[in-house]
């Protein structure tokens, strides 16, 4: 009985990559997870500017904004943060961080983009909020805010998607307890870090959301955003201590670049979560009328 036990608390994870092929095109889990947690965005940030009167048409740029910085930001975060000698040393390099493409002695291959990090993500996204707000005369904070709310439920389905792709591993157990990556050629029990980081991240939408619905007075202040960041990147500081490492550089160090990276953009969400709770709710903003 103990020894059947102990077999049911290990997973042997090897699934498909591809869920199915539309005119000859691969669907794979993790392209699919992206587009649900993008889609699943879209539609909440949307209730929030409805819930708020401000018009659809000023809406509707903030996902193309959103979408190019996001993408654009965790391409360029993973490239420089964590393969800098790769991709920043020569023209071909560049290319390749540039374009979903890779060169190989037989010729050029579409790749896709092989290498996303979360917190060039979060900077870039930021970055794209905050040339949409001065162009359409959106309040940042306000805007922030309400994209903030719908963000956590992104990130779990983006480490879902990881998890469909055995990537982002944890450190071996060494115990019968844990996920067995078949597709990584190993035969032994690892941390589901992925799923760990999906099920709080879950955790936290639904807390967020619950006070979103109750203190919707407090968009525009900067306080849903200060959590949303706080609550993810503490998250993710302590997480990686059940993480394998991503890349050789990080072996021996006392933190990994996760961790380095988490500080100060935890920091950052806890001045805002701190000032968004002494600050007077701002006004509903008046933007721009598209032209």
């Amino acid at each position: 009985m103990a020894q059947a036990l102990f077999q049911a608390l290990y997973l042997v994870w090897n699934p498909k990559m591809e869920l199915c092929r539309v005119f000859g095109f691969p669907i794979r889990y993790y392209s699919l997870m992206w587009v649900i947690g993008l889609a699943a965005a879209y539609f909440l940030v949307r209730r929030f500017y409805k819930d708020r009167g401000i018009k659809e048409e000023i809406y509707e740029p903030l996902f193309i904004y959103g979408f190019i910085g996001i993408l654009v930001g965790a391409r360029l975060g993973h490239c420089i943060f964590y393969e800098p000698q790769d991709y920043l040393t020569s023209f071909r390099g560049i290319v390749e961080m540039l374009l979903p493409v890779r060169f190989y002695p037989e010729g050029m291959k579409m790749v896709g983009y092989q290498g996303l990090a979360s917190h060039g993500g979060t900077i870039g996204i930021f970055l794209g909020i905050l040339l949409y707000c001065r162009k359409y005369g959106v309040k940042l904070l306000e805007c922030v805010d309400m994209v903030a709310v719908a963000t956590p439920v992104t990130a779990a389905c983006i480490r879902l998607g990881n998890f469909m792709n055995s990537e982002i591993v944890g450190k071996a157990t060494g115990t019968e307890y844990g996920i067995v990556f078949i597709q990584n050629g190993e035969n032994f029990p690892r941390h589901p870090a992925q799923l760990y980081e999906a099920v709080a991240y879950l955790v936290i939408f639904v807390i967020i959301l619950l006070m979103y619905s109750r203190h919707k007075e407090k968009v525009g202040t900067g306080f849903y955003f200060g959590f949303c960041l706080a609550t993810i990147f503490v998250f993710r500081f302590f997480v990686e201590f059940c993480k394998e490492v991503q890349v050789d550089f990080e072996k021996g160090m006392a933190l990994d670049m996760g961790q380095i990276l988490s500080i100060p953009i935890a920091a950052v969400g806890l001045y805002f979560l701190i000032s968004g709770l002494k600050k007077t709710p701002a006004p509903i903003t008046k933007p721009k009328s598209k032209k």
